[in-house]
């Protein structure tokens, strides 16, 4: 007769099972961010929780860099986290304005792809004055060409985001995936401790 197991041994048995697959789903599918500053905001605040679809581009060796499959190519308008190319130990959100092989320019905050104005209706700008491009590539840039296989980002809040502008180009081997729901959101500046946590924006589907 098959001895009956001990609680004990159930329970260990049990997280053992729950930490292989947590570390299954957060190496393959799915990674926790949270946005530590206001580069993109109104779109998303500091203290927004968000999850991110790690299979909306390619598919790595979990834990890593390594390429294993593209999955697909991010699209004009997608909001993608990646690894920041100056520090590839860090994570940055930003949203993609240019595709492989677009021209971008920028005249005065305007931004044109391949030589037509854009309808920016997620650019928000904090500032009124216009700085000349020989002093910084914020409000004045290009024509510049991206290249094969990469994108040129930028920051919802246009002012106050360090992108592609400064930085150049996002290669796709650097992509994390695609910036899918907030599951959590918290503002830990309010006055208010009733009002710490965002409750209206819990859920809410990034676009």
């Amino acid at each position: 007769m098959e001895k009956k197991k001990s609680k004990t041994r159930e329970y260990i048995e049990s997280l053992v099972i729950a930490a292989i697959i947590a570390f299954f789903v957060r190496g393959f599918f799915i990674q926790a961010f949270k946005i530590p500053s206001s580069s993109m905001e109104p779109t998303l605040l500091i203290g927004d929780h968000l999850l991110v679809n790690r299979l909306s581009y390619v598919m790595k060796v979990p834990f890593t860099d390594t390429v294993i499959l593209g999955l697909g190519d991010p699209k004009r308008e997608d909001v993608i986290v990646f690894r920041y190319p100056v520090d590839r130990s860090k994570d940055f959100i930003k949203r993609v304005i240019a595709i492989e092989g677009d021209i971008v320019e920028i005249k005065n905050k305007v931004i044109y792809i391949n030589g037509k104005k854009i309808n920016d209706r997620w650019g928000h700008y904090s500032d009124s004055g216009v700085i000349p491009v020989y002093l910084s590539p914020k409000d004045n840039l290009g024509p510049v060409t991206v290249p094969k296989d990469s994108y040129f980002v930028m920051g919802d809040n246009r002012d106050r985001s360090l992108d592609s502008r400064f930085w150049g180009f996002v290669r796709k081997e650097d992509l994390v995936g695609r910036a899918l729901i907030l599951y959590f959101s918290w503002n830990n500046k309010s006055d208010d401790v009733l009002n710490y946590v965002r409750w209206t924006r819990i859920g809410k589907l990034i676009r």
